[in-house]
C-alpha cells in the first residue's frame, strides 16, 4: 500500500530534505584527486549526527542480507549503487556516486549525485548529463493522475534515445517513516501503467544509466551492485512530494 502523507509530514520531510541536500553540498566538495572515500563517510556521518539526525544506511539491512557498514554508499565508476567507501581513493578521470540518507523526527530523506573527479572522459561526462536531465524529465512526469509507468516509459525513452540505457533490477521508491517504502519505481515501463500518482505520496526519482549493457551483478565487496560488463555507470536521486500545485523536489537547499 502507497502511503500517503499530511501536510505536516510533508513539511518535516521537506526539512529533512534541505538539510540532506546541504551536507551532500559539503561532502561532495571533497571528491577531488587523491581523496579518500572513507573520509567522506566520516564527514557525512559527522554532520548528520551534529544536526541530530541519524544515518539512515548505517547497520541498513534487507531481509537475508548484511547490515551496511557505512554512512554514505560511495561507487566508482562501474559500481552503480551501495558501494562501501572502505580504502577507496578517487583518481583523476573517475565518475564517483554519492548516496546518502538520514533520518529525523521520524522520517527519512535520501538523495544521490553523481560527480567527475577533475578532466574525464566526454562520454563519461555526457552520462553524467544525460542522467541528471533525465532525472528533471522523470519530476516533470510526476504528476496527479499520471501513472509510475509514464515515469519509467519517459526515463527509459531518453536514456536510450541518447546511446544509453537503464538498469532495470534496481529502482525508485516511496520513503517515508521507513527508508523503502511502496511503491517500486522503475526506470523503465509503459505508459498509464502502475499505480496512479496521487496527491501526498511522497518518493525517491533514481535513474541509473550504463553505458554499456544494462545487466548488473554483485560487486565483491558484497553490497554494491555493478555493471556486468564493466561500463561506466550514473546514478541521481531526488524526494519529491506530490502538491496540488504539482511535484516539488524536496532535496535541495
Amino acid at each position: 500500500m502507497i502511503s500517503i502523507k499530511s501536510e505536516k509530514e510533508i513539511e518535516i520531510m521537506a526539512e529533512n530534505g534541505r538539510l540532506l541536500a546541504q551536507i551532500m553540498e559539503k561532502i561532495s566538495k571533497k571528491v577531488i584527486s587523491g581523496a579518500k572515500a572513507k573520509e567522506l563517510d566520516e564527514l557525512a556521518e559527522e554532520l548528520i549526527l551534529k544536526e541530530g539526525a541519524k544515518p539512515s544506511f548505517k547497520n541498513y539491512h534487507e531481509k537475508n542480507s548484511p547490515s551496511f557498514p557505512a554512512s554514505l554508499c560511495v561507487s566508482i565508476n562501474n559500481e552503480i549503487v551501495h558501494g562501501i567507501p572502505g580504502e577507496k581513493v578517487f583518481k583523476q578521470g573517475d565518475i564517483v556516486s554519492l548516496d546518502l540518507g538520514l533520518k529525523k523526527n521520524g522520517f527519512h530523506s535520501d538523495m544521490a549525485v553523481t560527480l567527475g573527479v577533475e578532466n574525464i572522459d566526454s562520454e563519461a561526462a555526457r552520462l553524467i548529463r544525460v542522467t541528471k536531465k533525465v532525472l528533471k524529465l522523470a519530476v516533470k512526469k510526476a504528476k496527479i493522475g499520471n501513472t509510475f509507468g509514464d515515469i519509467g516509459n519517459t526515463i527509459q525513452r531518453y536514456a536510450q534515445a541518447q546511446g544509453f540505457d537503464v538498469v532495470r533490477e534496481l529502482c525508485g521508491h516511496g520513503i517515508g517513516k521507513e527508508l523503502h517504502e511502496q511503491p517500486e519505481i522503475l526506470n523503465y515501463g509503459k505508459r498509464k501503467t502502475g499505480p496512479r500518482i496521487e496527491q501526498g505520496m511522497v518518493f525517491c526519482l533514481e535513474p541509473m544509466l550504463v553505458m554499456g549493457d544494462w545487466r548488473i551483478k554483485k560487486g565483491k565487496d558484497g553490497f554494491s551492485w555493478v555493471a556486468k560488463d564493466d561500463s561506466l555507470s550514473v546514478h541521481f536521486e531526488h524526494m519529491i512530494a506530490i502538491t496540488k500545485k504539482g511535484p516539488k523536489v524536496l532535496t535541495k537547499t
